[in-house]
């Protein structure tokens, strides 16, 4: 089993990971696109999460991942539980294509766009307002974004929207 992940799956998976790889995603992009009203928001205070939102021609750089061996239906579950909280979120195969030249067929998660917590498109000022205020369950919306930007950059694979926001949103007082 392998999972494709683009945002906090990067630096936390939560579940055994028998190997990792970069892997790139054709035809999706990573965005902000996603109203957080659980994890890094409440209902009254909505933060953003990344999804992954479709745009023809875009490829999204991330991690493939392969699930440790015979923990495959526990990862899952698990995956369900976490990604799946508010049905924002579409559970999706996806090809990826792998570093070293293969391909995987990989479990991921995208964004459901008829959903209310679909929010494509907000100018990239906007984001930054509502990341540098919110927190959720999961802890401030800064510090999600500045993980992920700081993971990506790790592993070469950095995004110039995320890096341009957490410069931004280091500018704005919380």
């Amino acid at each position: 089993m392998w999972v494709f992940g683009y945002g906090s799956l990067i630096w936390n998976p939560g579940f055994p990971v028998a190997e990792r790889h970069i892997a790139t995603l054709q035809d999706w992009h990573r965005s902000f696109c996603m109203r957080s009203i659980h994890h890094r928001g409440t209902p009254q205070a909505m933060g953003l999460v990344l999804a992954l939102d479709p745009l023809p021609g875009a490829r999204c750089a991330g991690v493939a991942f392969r699930v440790e061996p015979g923990v495959e239906a526990e990862t899952l579950s698990q995956l369900r539980e976490r990604e799946l909280i508010s049905s924002a979120y579409l559970e999706a195969r996806v090809r990826v294509d792998l570093a070293n030249g293969t391909a995987r067929d990989a479990l991921t998660y995208v964004i459901n766009q008829t959903h209310d917590q679909y929010c494509g498109g907000l100018p990239l000022e906007e984001q930054a307002q509502i990341i540098a205020r919110a927190v959720g369950g999961r802890g401030t919306n800064r510090d999600y974004l500045v993980s992920t930007a700081r993971h990506l950059t790790e592993l070469g694979i950095g995004d110039q929207d995320l890096d341009w926001l957490v410069a931004r949103v280091a500018q704005i007082p919380g």
